[in-house]
């Protein structure tokens, strides 16, 4: 089943919602960032509202620096309940874990010079246990059938791509319990999400996935369960109402989840 993965960015220290193209890591403050919302609310206010919904396997992401106590904050508020993303390496993940992350959520690090790094991904499963990491693998369309993992904000192109050829996602399952996937052409341009994409994660992950980009409408939504067939969540940003969009409720995100959660719970009751 389909369920609605909610999020966190921060981006100095506040929460944010950003087109992720116009992302600079070097410089957070460059006037090319382009901002669809920013928050009056703290970062606890909406890790209490997920908590308080029971919205489970939510992400915080930290966007570049300036957010470690902002994403603290977060954990403090919904301990064992958040994932936590955005410069997580095998040196500080477990001190991550210990403030709170439920897991912790990997990108860049993987990929020193654009490479994959096997022995940057021994280390890292030598120091987090599988159940608790998650590898970012968001990607940038660069051709009909194929998809390349970027990292550093999003800003470099590294060697590894998403394919029905390639074997990134069986190679790094055996590490992880999941991956979170955003589609950086789409992500925070709430123009619908990248169903080709969706539906080759749903084919080629052996484990849960989370897309997450373009997603605008309960349709979309609805669109990702039909083409993954219920095998891949999803991530609404921009376009939700607690985020200053009008697209979709968070009370219809609740909804949804809780009805999911209910109907599997009927099945297995009836098995």
């Amino acid at each position: 089943m389909t369920l609605v993965r909610p999020c966190i960015d921060l981006h100095s220290g506040v929460v944010k919602q950003i087109v992720g193209s116009s992302l600079d890591l070097q410089n957070p403050s460059s006037l090319s960032l382009q901002t669809n919302f920013i928050s009056s609310k703290p970062p606890a206010y909406y890790a209490e509202l997920y908590k308080k919904d029971n919205m489970q396997g939510a992400h915080v992401i930290k966007l570049g620096p300036g957010n470690d106590a902002a994403a603290e904050e977060a954990l403090k508020a919904w301990p064992g309940g958040l994932q936590l993303g955005g410069g997580i390496t095998a040196e500080n993940a477990v001190n991550w874990l210990a403030k709170g992350a439920s897991k912790v959520i990997v990108t860049s690090y993987l990929f020193p010079d654009g490479q994959l790094s096997q022995v940057r991904l021994r280390k890292l499963s030598e120091a987090v246990p599988k159940e608790q990491l998650v590898i970012d693998l968001s990607c940038k369309r660069t051709s009909d059938s194929e998809w390349t993992v970027c990292i550093n904000g999003w800003a470099t192109l590294t060697s590894s791509v998403i394919s029905r050829s390639s074997t990134i996602l069986s190679d790094l399952a055996p590490y992880c319990s999941e991956f979170l996937i955003h589609s950086t052409s789409v992500e925070g341009l709430q123009v619908g999400p990248d169903l080709p994409l969706v539906q080759l994660l749903a084919e080629m992950s052996p484990i849960p996935v989370t897309y997450a980009g373009g997603a605008r409408h309960l349709s979309d939504l609805q669109a990702v369960e039909r083409m993954s067939e219920g095998k891949v969540d999803l991530t609404f940003g921009s376009a939700l109402d607690i985020f200053g969009g009008d697209g979709i409720t968070w009370a219809d995100c609740v909804a949804w989840n809780h009805s999911k959660q209910e109907t599997n719970n009927a099945v297995r009751e009836g098995i």
